[in-house]
């Protein structure tokens, strides 16, 4: 996938931004980067759009900044000459489609249907817009449609909110989804920069769904192991689980058979998303071991209270 739509992919959230004064679009950008949120999808449904978008790509590079609701090549010029680096429509154009593409920008087109999905698909687009989200169907006709066009990826936008938004992401074809609880007008209008912060934040920790998955304790040999497990098992009911290299005392406690990582064991964090959450992690300072990456899960550097980290993708 190209890194821009990688990185939007990774951040999850894409706050949709209607501004109608373009002075107050970089205090915007600030706040919802500090919330967890470096991205924007910036409409043109407003005179302010491209002044916006100019000021934004100038003062907080970090955001990963679009023009939404572009319905001509002028209004794609523009917003790539302002300094958007992705470009989406309401509706599946095919001129404006071609003319970003062969700008050389990201286009992400409107699709409410298969036909318009796949034609997209074949222009070239990796990601296609679904919109409006719910009013078509919401996830549910997106799994029917990705059943048939398997290579077809989706950021959806219209009706998605705080409740819903993990139904969206947890589909692995849904690479980001497009909001506005975080940014409404009102709180754009007053200046409210903190609330959208602390909105963002909310946004994120929902999306990423942080919660104690287990606790692994080390031990030294496998008999050891075996008699934790069994002590733990026979308190408290718990199932006893042998494994290859531990045993589990239910889910809530694993015994390994030979110590690892942590001076005591380790502490196993589940996620919604272990990619979302090493981003986001890393925006704030943690550092991961990269050496015990698995496709689900991964190590954090350091330790806690004699306990090493992990993320695990629930």
């Amino acid at each position: 996938m190209n890194e821009i739509l990688q990185t939007l992919s990774n951040i999850g959230i894409v706050p949709v931004i209607a501004i109608d004064d373009a002075g107050k679009a970089v205090s915007l950008a600030k706040a919802l980067a500090a919330g967890g949120l470096p991205a924007a999808e910036v409409t043109f449904r407003t005179a302010a759009a491209e002044d916006a978008i100019r000021a934004i790509a100038k003062e907080v590079p970090e955001m990963v900044l679009g023009a939404g609701t572009v319905l001509t090549t002028q209004q794609a010029d523009r917003a790539m000459a302002a300094g958007a680096t992705f470009i989406v429509a309401p509706g599946y154009d095919p001129k404006v489609t071609q003319h970003v593409i062969d700008k050389g920008g990201i286009m992400v087109p409107g699709t409410s249907t298969a036909g318009e999905m796949q034609q997209a698909m074949n222009q070239g687009c990796e990601v296609v817009k679904f919109f409006p989200a719910e009013a078509n169907g919401g996830v549910a006709m997106l799994k029917n449609i990705g059943a048939a066009l398997k290579g077809c990826k989706w950021m959806c936008t219209g009706g998605v909110n705080s409740k819903n938004v993990n139904d969206y992401l947890g589909y692995n074809q849904i690479v980001a989804v497009g909001g506005t609880w975080m940014c409404k007008k009102e709180l754009i209008e007053e200046e409210k920069w903190d609330e959208i912060t602390a909105i963002s934040k909310e946004a994120v920790k929902t999306m990423l769904g942080f919660s104690l998955a287990h606790v692994g304790i080390n031990c030294e040999n496998e008999v050891e192991a075996q008699r934790a497990a069994k002590t733990l098992c026979a308190f408290f009911g718990f199932d006893y689980k042998p494994g290859s290299s531990s045993i589990f005392a239910g889910s809530a406690v694993e015994c390994m058979k030979a110590p690892y990582l942590g001076r005591n064991g380790h502490i196993a964090i589940s996620t919604n998303s272990l990619d979302r959450a090493v981003y986001h992690l890393s925006r704030q300072g943690v550092e991961f071991d990269e050496s015990t990456r698995k496709p689900k899960a991964i190590y954090l550097k350091g330790e806690v209270g004699g306990f090493a980290l992990h993320l695990v993708q629930k």
